[in-house]
């Protein structure tokens, strides 16, 4: 009896882990406001810009609860954000290269607080992005946040 205790414990642990699995959005086509809770009632507490990376917590009915970079929480409604993953800078002086490589040539240098488009998802510890002036390459996916 206890193998099957113990299998039982098991899968309840990996369905766990897979319902924790960070979810990433970007901030839609318009800047957003952010509320102290799922209602246009709760106090406006931010208002985030177009593009900026958020993190979706919990998702309670039409409203989603967001994580930002600096791990603020704050409330907005679902239908304002975007499934096109963007990433913000979070070390001065990061490097984008040519290739997921920390010998291969810089194509640029990003300073924190720069907002990158992700073409490509974490493989091996690198990203692939893009800059808005349509320069891209290859990034430590530990000097960004959205990830």
């Amino acid at each position: 009896m206890t193998i099957p205790r113990f299998l039982l414990s098991a899968a309840c642990v990996l369905a766990s882990a897979s319902a924790h699995a960070l979810e990433f959005k970007s901030v839609g086509a318009a800047s957003l406001i952010l509320y102290d809770a799922p209602s246009l009632k709760g106090a406006r507490l931010f208002v985030a810009p177009r593009g900026m990376p958020v993190e979706v917590v919990l998702t309670y009915g039409e409203w989603v609860k967001l994580r930002d970079a600096a791990g603020d929480l704050a409330w907005a409604e679902a239908k304002s954000l975007s499934t096109r993953r963007n990433v913000v800078v979070r070390s001065a002086n990061a490097k984008v290269r040519g290739a997921a490589d920390a010998d291969a040539n810089p194509v640029m240098s990003a300073d924190k607080g720069v907002l990158l488009e992700l073409i490509d998802p974490p493989a091996a510890g690198w990203i692939k992005v893009r800059h808005r002036d349509g320069i891209s390459g290859y990034m430590r996916a530990a000097d960004v946040w959205g990830v």
